[in-house]
């Protein structure tokens, strides 16, 4: 059955223009050819057909599509046509003439002709012209597919059918469709044909546009990238990956860090909370505080661990505060907050610093949040380093909403929601018991079930729900969901699906899936909530063969990569926003597991028959442990194909279904046009036929396959989903695209190549016309019934973001400028990730594609091909990147064997042919094999055209020989244990291999050796070779004496390809060396510098070639060097060494190092250092400067490495190598003369600096804002003054903060520091604002030009670096942003957040250190580091120049010969220098104790001194403060390096490191930029700030004039200075103690040595007066951060005078003060008690107060009892003494942890007073009433009357003035009292008056008052009405009070009744016998 579409014309067209046509069909369209240029008529004359499995409907559609054809855009629609083919069906023939219609239906004029005809099932065939069934129609479809696939490419031309390729048709399909290709597919590669060399110069690239004569842009050209795998992307072969061993899955060390600082707002009356840190199973609890809503804890937490990453950042942080947790009850929980750890680690920096996390009870979800916890944290992976935000005094008064512990993008309201994962069914599971246990069982019940009891559990934020147990079921139904609650969006990213088995012994996992809920949901404005499938999803794992010991189990848990099919699980997703106000809600969030609704089996899509089929072209590189026995490959999909283990096979087909869903079996094989149904089912080959191994070399084996290729099918039955894949494919081509143009342009910028913008523009077009092209065929198949909502969301939001790529893409390119191009290659990498990120398909359709190498059926090893990159489609872009290609695999080892050096040997390696697809679209899934073969075809298949053929044999082969030039390596890894290696490299091409020779002792071998491979076979037509030759494997091996030999990397070539009938000359040949980057695994090991041609040998034999000249060279016997026209041009060089000296040596095979020598050697040429005769004496050497000449290459970037080793001469002339330094890049040693252009070279006219006096003439002019009257302490806060200024603006101006002049004498250096400390914030701030990233800044360096020697550009670019930061520092008097703030004026020093060597290059501006390495390079699970190998390090210096050198250098003033470029160098003889060490503090210090705490002090060692400062241990702290100096006296060179060491003290056993930072005093000593004393802001000789350098700033100046042989300096008049041709101003007169002033000229100098930068030739930075922050680090934890240290390092050369006294840096003690409260009354306190006789309400109220945090000055008022209106009258005073450290504005209280603690622990706590009411109760608890805590920095102040005294004051609703007692001193005023209410809101619950009045210690002294209302100073007793007193102690009285007092009348009224009623009774009883009396008249 078919349809048959025959297009003839379109006519009345207008304009003119390419035009394509597109006829559509059930879903199926094809294209026609593209008509170029055609004007109103096209003439199509295209005929299409679609066989059909059922019958045509009467009312099914043809669609006919006319487009204009676009080769950049997406094609524009002219008009449709719609046919109903009711008409077809009944006469089977029908021909059209009709209008077409636009978009809006509107009918246009143009016009289409067609035919339509359709030949019914039973044969019933309209009248059909002969010759329809002869070649000609189907050669049309042939040619037309050819189009379909390509004529949709830009740039592809219409083919044209030559002549004779109608007789073709009848030999053989196959040579036809490869022929096809050939030709077709040519114009895709035009761009990048091989003619050019791998790296295109401009020139060429012009060129290239004018052969292409498409006028090409040269920005779209791709410059194929340096390494060559990107030169030659073809089209037949994919790329191989190179990165073998797999990364996921090996564990790695974390450390999560978590400091819990405060909590608030936590609800719950007068609680005692604990806070709980959880990460994963580990748990910690902070220390209790009492009866506080809002604790202070400031605790630190660490945990360690040892996982691979992927379980890492799936364990779950948790959060939560307990309420009154002790030994005996575990508490109640007042809320919780949860986070996984892969959350953090995606937030910038690792960490969350200072954030809010929001608890919410999981129990309770109606309920509101329960409180906020402020925490830091951080997660840490080795080599992460975090920069801890500087940790000064932090004030800031918190806006808790603007910093909440979340994410960027999640909402701070977070709601509950739930989630639905429904488990719908699973098939394909493995049989889980051993046939062994099979039998027993078998034996025992006689029956033999499905050997699983499968379950489902699933996992998600630290929950888990599991479905129930299936019992014996391969297959089993669950249709069950499992349900969470959670909040939405939820902080945990992954979702954890685990198939596992039910055993009574343990459970085993089958399979493990992850739903990653980014993928599944989009938070964007038009974004989705979480949803998925119904979809089946794929679980991959070990092997299925079980055993009972699973080796690799991990796999099934989802760790690392799966290495076979397990599973295959239905399932969906579904997420439901709870309305939490709804009543009827279950308000639990226990995760509960209901029936789910079942859903049909068509809704995952309708079931299709595949196709998959494979050819084994090549398989080499078998490892020789296999090379025994024969081998046989098998490739499964699924269950399909795997014979050994595949048991429970899903019982598939089923064509028969109801009888309407004839769709179903829609063709089962009549794939092919030209035959009926095929004899019988093709039963799947998924095996190759065993063979046996042949020897390549020593390492490897081949299999020798010669012409027969054998070859694969499998048929195997999946839904058809195939939708997702394609669209996952055209995302991942246009990433792949954009990787390839990013990765050229990155290679251009760095071998400096020009025009990197015009290639990035051209990425960027592309890009752009990728996203469209998605846009347009993404939007296909709309109506296909079993999409389900994620794929119909996901297609709307990847359009949407592929729509607004495209647009920024635009929109980048236009901005893309010379000097913007790494900004904006930054921006595209971010493109990348979203692709990548958008093209990972979460719903899977068709499973991997597993090779297994078997042998003696064992499975060796296995690659693994994800099939949406086999998945064939007509439409290019979707086709999948391997699909139709020969794709090179290397095999690996399963699961944990492929770790490490096992996983780097190649198991094998395969070039294997893959297709995939439907069965009916097979017909062409031979179309991209090599051409030339016959197809070999199973006995049931002869004569059958479709039939898969079981293997190939080439008819063709052509015969090449192959030419390695293998010129050099260089930093290769270190094999042997002298730190060097042997390397040789082996070369592998088909099956040949051969080796380099050996070079002995270097990681830099320079080969220069050409390997020639002759009489290589090759198989398939000449011009595909050309295009698509083999890859070239190298592996680099270390050749050891015993003759075994370690790998040490690999990497991949494609040679050049000359075929026979091409000259061998430019611009392809001689080809030149490029560099390949060599991989040891999945990191790089080094470069490899080579040239690879492959030349065919054409009939007249070998002669044709190019002749192998050059000598054979007689010293190295019969080895070829690399030719001359391809090595590199070389010229001479001179290279100076400069030899300072040696350190740190360590010993060498036990003995120490007496007599070290250095050799120098590059390229074969060399210099020796002098011999140090005693080490230990001095290491430094007394010949300074030696050169030697040497010819290296023209181009900087082919430059050999330079080899530095130090050898010991021992006795007897023996040598012993000590270590070596490969210096890889000589480029920032090539001298560059100094720019005289430049415009601070212009040494005539003067340059006047002119600068403001910065330096304050009289210092006590300046006006100073005080924090308090008393104390000078200043403390810099700019939030403080904001509100102050707030506060100004409120009051309309009319409170000027009154400004005190500050004593000097109350300033002390930590003024200094905390305002410098608020200064840096201040520029990290704006840093951020201003989008100045430090990497910029690194980069604008790099690109400045190289730091060696060079005089001109440093200094420009360090002034242009310090203006700038100049400009953003908020310093004082300078900058833009001085006037606007009133800071104090206290001179400051710089803050380094990191070392001063990172901020003054390593302080290597003349004076080099290389690490000397010997020993292995460790391997990553060794964990030993480069810092393990350094067994040395030599100081000193190169500089290289091409050999005649410029005139003008020798030429310089004072030029001494002796010492070529190395002037001014200091003398290097011993000298004694006195070392100062400051360590102020250290900051997050990991604990070392049990207790989670430590007790750290500070070792310092240099040389044979070592101080241990044991004694001032600090308790408990691990953010200590030390504030202490060192002064050590040490000689250079013999000690320079300095350690400072944190310890943590133990009473008993020693004491454990902590961490230590080393710094290299020697460097710093030497250097240019003066680090041995920092120069500070101001001078001033007495004060904080007075001058440390024994040397006034006059005296350095007049010094480094002279060093320097700069004119000056010249003092005069005064005020000014005059320094070469720079002239400086500033203040000329300065104060002694005493007041007197008098002239000088230091000032002056200062100012210039503070701008020594802008001095012309020799100007730098100069260190300025500083502290640095280093990292302290641990051995035995390798790259892990373990704290901070701020110090800072003075030098004072002990020939010059002495420096003065050490600078006190002491840390401030704390001030004492005495804080008096005086409660005078309440009001308005709600009433708690019932009164039990009246029933009326009262309150017994007292008052209690405290300060400090645990309560432990707690003091009570005495009770106001009876309170019936809420009055309560006290006079009662508290008194409170405390210590007070101002500058932190923190409480200091030291105190024992507990009754165990050997010394006291101190705390700093903020000062914050509490006061409550309490009802006080005689037999019960009392009741807590009410509260309010005042901070006593900043609180409200009081309201005047208790009727202004609103709830609103306390919850900062109110805009309230704030006051600082520490001002004010005197504050009264009445406060309100607060307490949460059952909904957990704030109610009102009393008011309280209160005055607090602040004296320091002594005045308190002076001025002493008693407690209570005790003398002295008494208080007078309350004036409490007459209730309080207490009733039963007078009974009576308090009876007649209450009773009269309230009830009178009403007792009155009682009282009358009761007369009454006695009355009455007494009648009533009275009147019987009065009666009776009456009557009988007595």
């Amino acid at each position: 059955m078919a349809l048959i579409v025959h297009l003839k014309t379109v006519s009345e067209l207008r304009g003119r223009g390419d035009r394509i046509a597109k006829v559509t069909f059930r879903g199926q369209s094809f294209h026609s050819r593209v008509l170029e240029n055609c004007e109103d008529v096209a003439d199509f004359d295209e005929i299409f057909r679609w066989p059909v499995a059922s019958s045509i409907d009467n009312n099914e559609i043809l669609e006919i599509q006319i487009f204009n054809y676009s080769k950049v855009f997406s094609n524009k629609l002219i008009g449709t046509f719609r046919m109903v083919l009711q008409k077809v069906v009944e006469e089977n023939r029908v021909e059209v003439t009709d209008t077409l219609i636009d978009d809006n239906n509107a009918i246009i004029k143009t016009s289409l002709c067609v035919e339509v005809r359709y030949q019914d099932a039973d044969g019933t065939v309209g009248s059909w012209d002969d010759g329809d069934f002869m070649g000609d129609e189907s050669l049309q479809e042939e040619e037309k597919d050819s189009q379909e696939t390509d004529g949709l490419l830009p740039g592809s031309r219409p083919s044209s059918r030559p002549p004779g390729e109608k007789s073709f048709r009848r030999t053989g399909r196959s040579v036809f469709s490869a022929m096809k290709l050939g030709k077709n597919r040519l114009h895709k590669e035009e761009t990048q044909r091989q003619d050019e060399p791998a790296v295109l110069e401009m020139e060429d690239l012009d060129r290239l546009a004018i052969r292409l004569g498409d006028g090409l842009d040269p920005d779209s050209v791709s410059l194929a990238s340096v390494t060559a795998l990107t030169t030659n992307v073809s089209n037949k072969r994919s790329k191989p990956d190179i990165k073998m061993e797999p990364s996921a899955g090996r564990p790695m060390d974390y450390q999560v860090s978590i400091t819990v600082i405060e909590a608030r707002q936590l609800v719950g009356l007068n609680m005692d909370p604990v806070v709980c840190v959880e990460v994963g199973d580990d748990k910690k609890y902070t220390s209790m505080k009492e009866s506080t809503n809002c604790p202070y804890y400031n605790e630190y937490f660490v945990f360690d661990f040892h996982v691979s990453p992927d379980v890492m950042f799936d364990k779950i942080i948790k959060i939560s505060v307990i309420h009154s947790k002790n030994l005996l009850r575990s508490g109640t929980l007042v809320g919780s907050f949860k986070m996984d750890v892969g959350t953090v680690y995606s937030q910038p920096e690792h960490q969350f610093h200072h954030k809010w996390a929001i608890l919410s009870d999981p129990d309770d979800i109606s309920a509101g949040l329960k409180g906020y916890v402020k925490c830091d944290v951080a997660v840490v992976g080795k080599g992460d380093n975090i920069k801890t935000p500087h940790k000064a005094n932090e004030t800031e008064e918190d806006d808790i909403e603007g910093n909440l512990l979340l994410p960027d993008g999640v909402p701070p309201e977070r709601q509950w929601a739930r989630f639905y994962v429904k488990i719908y069914r699973a098939e394909g599971l493995p049989r889980m018991n051993t046939s062994l246990m099979a039998n027993v069982k078998k034996a025992f019940i006689g029956e033999n079930k499905d050997l699983v009891d499968p379950y489902v559990q699933v996992f998600f934020a630290g929950q888990k729900g599991k479905t129930s147990v299936q019992k014996n079921s391969y297959e089993p139904l669950w249709n069950e969901q499992v349900v969470f609650t959670d909040l939405f969006p939820p902080l945990c990213k992954r979702m954890k699906v685990q198939i596992r088995d039910s055993d009574k012994v343990n459970d085993v996992a089958i399979g493990t899936h992850f739903i990653d809920l980014r993928k599944i949901s989009n938070d964007g404005d038009k974004g989705f909530l979480p949803t998925l499938g119904p979809a089946w999803v794929n679980m991959y794992g070990s092997t299925r063969n079980y055993t009972l010991l699973d080796e690799h189990q991990d796999l099934n848990e989802g760790l690392g990569e799966g290495v076979s099919f397990r599973a295959r699980l239905m399932l969906g997703l579904a997420v439901e926003i709870l309305d939490t106000s709804n009543p009827e809600l279950t308000s639990s969030t226990e995760v509960q597991v209901e029936q789910a609704t079942p859903v049909s089996e068509s809704c995952t899509g309708k079931i299709e028959e595949f196709f998959l089929f494979g050819a084994f072209l090549e398989a080499s590189m078998v490892d020789r442990k296999n090379g025994e026995k024969p081998i046989t490959f098998e490739v499964t999909i699924g269950n399909y194909g795997n014979e050994v283990d595949g048991l429970s096979r899903p019982q598939r087909p089923r064509p028969q279904k109801e009888p309407g869903d004839e769709e179903e079996v829609d063709l089962i094989q009549n794939s092919s046009d030209d035959e009926t149904e095929e004899g019988g089912d093709l039963a799947s080959v998924s095996s190759t036929p065993p063979m046996r191994p042949q020897v390549t070399d020593r390492n490897y084996f081949h299999l020798p396959y010669l012409e027969r290729k054998p070859c694969i099918y499998i048929k195997s039955w999946w839904p058809d989903q195939r939708r997702r894949l394609y669209n996952a494919n055209i995302m991942d081509h246009i990433a792949d695209k954009l990787e390839e143009g990013l990765n050229d342009v990155q290679e251009m910028i760095k071998t400096e190549k020009s025009y990197p913008e015009r290639r990035l523009r051209g990425v960027l077009e592309e890009l752009s016309c990728g996203c469209h092209r998605f846009l347009s065929l993404a939007d296909k198949d709309q109506g296909h019934l079993s999409r389900t909502r994620l794929d119909r969301e996901r297609l709307k939001s990847c359009m949407r973001e592929l729509e607004s790529m495209g647009q920024q893409a635009k929109t980048l390119r236009a901005q893309v400028k010379r000097h913007t191009v790494r900004d904006k290659l930054r921006l595209c990498q971010n493109f990348l990730q979203k692709l990548r990120f958008l093209a990972d398909e979460p719903q899977h359709s068709i499973p991997d594609v597993f090779i297994w190498m078997m042998s003696n059926n064992k499975r060796i090893a296995y690659a693994r091909v994800p099939s949406k990159d086999l998945l064939f489609s007509l439409v290019e872009e979707e086709l999948g990147k391997d699909c139709a290609k020969v794709k090179t695999l290397f095999l690996k080892l399963p699961g944990k064997r492929g770790f490490g050096s096992m996983g780097w040997t190649v198991q094998a390696k395969l070039e294997l042919y893959l297709w995939l697809g439907l069965s009916k679209q097979r017909k062409d899934f031979l179309c991209g094999l090599p051409c030339g073969f016959e197809e070999v075809k199973a006995a049931q298949g002869l004569g059958l055209h479709s039939f898969p053929p079981i293997s190939l044999v080439y008819t063709k082969k052509q015969v090449f020989q192959l030419r390695a030039h293998m010129y050099q390596a260089r930093s290769l890894f270190a094999a042997d244990s002298s730190g060097l290696s042997d390397p040789f490299a082996r070369v592998f091409f088909i099956n040949q291999s051969q080796c380099t020779e050996v070079l002995n002792e270097t990681l830099c071998p320079t080969w220069d050796q050409m390997l020639v491979f002759d009489n290589l076979e090759l198989y398939g037509e000449a011009h595909e070779l050309r295009d698509d030759p083999p890859i070239i494997v190298i592996e680099i091996y270390d050749q050891d004496t015993m003759g075994k030999f370690d790998f040490m990397g690999r990497t991949f070539a494609k040679p050049v390809v000359k075929m026979a009938d091409e000259e061998y000359c430019p611009p392809r040949f001689p080809p030149q060396l490029e560099y390949y980057q060599i991989y040891r695994g999945n990191a790089t090991a080094g470069d490899l510098l080579a040239a690879f041609e492959l030349l065919q040998i054409g009939p007249a034999g070998k002669a044709d070639l190019p002749p192998i000249d050059g000598p054979v060279d007689v010293d190295r016997g019969p080895i070829m060097p690399v030719p001359v026209g391809i090595r590199p041009v070389l010229s001479k060089y001179r290279i100076e060494v400069l030899f300072w000296g040696l350190r740190d040596l360590k010993r060498v095979n036990l003995a120490q190092v007496d007599r070290p020598r250095v050799d120098i050697e590059c390229a074969g040429k060399g210099v020796q250092s002098s011999m140090i005769h005693n080490y230990k004496k001095n290491p430094n050497f007394n010949t300074l400067v030696k050169w030697f000449e040497v010819d290296l290459p023209e181009n900087e970037l082919l430059h050999p490495p330079l080899n530095i080793r130090v050898v010991d001469c021992r006795a007897f002339g023996r040598y012993t190598l000590v270590g070596s330094h490969a210096v890889s890049s000589l480029r920032r040693f090539i001298y560059r003369p100094p720019d005289h252009s430049a415009p601070n070279w212009n040494s005539t006219g003067e340059v006047v600096v002119n600068m403001e006096p910065e330096a304050p003439v009289k210092k006590l002019e300046t006006m100073v804002k005080l924090d308090a009257t008393s104390d000078a302490v200043i403390k810099v806060d700019v939030a403080d003054e904001e509100k102050d200024k707030k506060k100004k603006k409120k009051k309309g101006g009319s409170e000027e903060p009154e400004d005190e002049e500050p004593d000097e004498s109350m300033l002390d250096w930590w003024s200094k520091y905390f305002a410098s400390i608020d200064t840096m914030k201040e520029q990290l701030r704006q840093q951020d604002a201003s989008g100045m990233d430090l990497e910029e800044k690194e980069e604008m360096d790099n690109t400045e030009g190289p730091k060696g020697l060079m005089k001109g550009k440093e200094k420009a670019k360090a002034a242009k670096e310090e203006k700038k930061k100049r400009t953003q520092s908020a310093g004082p008097g300078q900058g833009p942003e001085a006037p606007e703030k009133k800071k104090p004026k206290i001179d400051e020093l710089k803050v380094y957040p990191k070392e001063l060597e990172s901020e003054f290059d390593n302080f290597e501006d003349w004076l080099h250190t290389f690490n000397l390495l010997r020993g292995k390079t460790g391997d990553d699970e060794d964990g030993s580091t480069e810092e393990e190998r350094i067994v040395g390090r030599f100081k000193g210096s190169l500089c290289m120049y091409k050999v005649p050198l410029p005139e003008d250098v020798s030429r310089e003033a004072g030029y001494d010969p002796a010492c070529g470029m190395f002037q001014g160098i200091p003398s290097n003889d011993p000298i004694n220098v006195l070392v100062r060490v400051y360590v102020v503090r250290a900051t997050d210090l990991h604990p070392a104790d049990i207790n989670g705490k430590a007790d750290p002090y500070i070792a310092i060692r240099l040389g044979k001194t070592d101080i241990r400062d044991k004694e001032n241990y600090i308790s408990k702290q691990l953010n200590p403060v030390f504030g202490k100096s060192f002064d050590i006296e040490a000689c250079f060179p013999m000690e320079s390096m300095l350690t400072v060491a944190v310890y943590d003290w133990d009473l008993v056993g020693t004491d454990d490191l902590i961490g230590e930072t080393k710094i290299d005093l020697e460097n710093r000593f030497y250097s240019k930029h003066r680090a041995t004393c920092g120069i500070a802001q101001t001078y001033s000789i007495h004060g904080y700030n007075i001058w440390r350098d024994p040397m006034k700033p006059s005296q350095i100046l007049t010094r480094l004039c002279k060093e320097g042989k700069v004119d000056g300096p010249h003092f005069g008049p005064p005020g000014r200075v005059k320094v070469s041709n720079r002239v400086f101003t500033g203040p000329s007169e300065m104060e002694d103690e005493n007041g007197q002033r008098g002239p000088t000229d230091e000032h002056v100098a200062l100012c210039a040595l503070r701008h020594w930068e802008d001095i012309p030739r020799v100007g730098c930075r100069l260190v300025p007066e500083h502290v640095e922050t280093r990292p302290l680090l641990n051995p035995d934890k390798p790259g892990i951060e373990q704290g901070r240290l701020e110090l800072w390092v003075d030098m004072f050369p002990m020939d010059m005078p002495a420096p003065g006294t050490p600078l006190d840096i002491s840390p401030r003690k704390p001030k004492k003060y005495e804080l008096r409260v005086i409660v005078w009354n309440t009001d308005e306190v709600v009433l708690e008690d019932d009164d039990f006789f009246t029933g009326e309400k009262s309150s017994d109220i007292f008052v209690r107060g405290w300060l400090k945090g645990q309560q432990e000055d707690k003091q009570d008022t005495d009770v106001h009892y009876h309170s019936l209106t809420g009055e309560g009258n006290f006079n009662w005073r508290y008194l409170f003494p405390f210590d007070y450290l101002a500058a932190e504005e923190k409480i200091v209280i030291s105190k024992k942890e507990s009754m165990f603690s050997w010394d006291e622990t101190e705390y700093k706590i903020p000062a914050r007073l509490t006061l409550q009411i309490w009802d006080a109760d005689h037999f019960s608890a009392d009741d807590f009433l009410g509260a309010i805590e005042l901070d006593l920095n900043r609180f409200p102040r009081g309201a005047k009357t208790a009727k202004q005294c609103t709830m609103e004051m306390a919850t900062g609703e109110l805009d309230v003035p704030l006051v600082s007692i520490f001002k004010q001193k005197r504050v009264k005023g009445w406060w309100p009292l607060l307490a949460r209410n059952e909904n957990d809101e704030f109610e009102l619950t009393g008011k309280v008056e209160a005055e607090l009045h602040l004296l320091t210690a002594e005045e308190a002294e002076k001025n002493p008052v008693g407690l209570a209302r005790n003398e002295p100073d008494p208080l007078e007793k309350p004036n409490r009405p007459d209730t309080s007193f207490i009733w039963f102690l007078n009974p009576l009285k308090s009876a007649r009070y209450f009773l009269w007092h309230t009830y009178r009348w009403l007792l009155l009224k009682l009282l009358l009744l009761v007369l009454l009623l006695l009355l009455l009774a007494l009648f009533l009883y009275s009147v019987p016998g009065y009666l009776v009396k009456k009557i009988l008249g007595a």
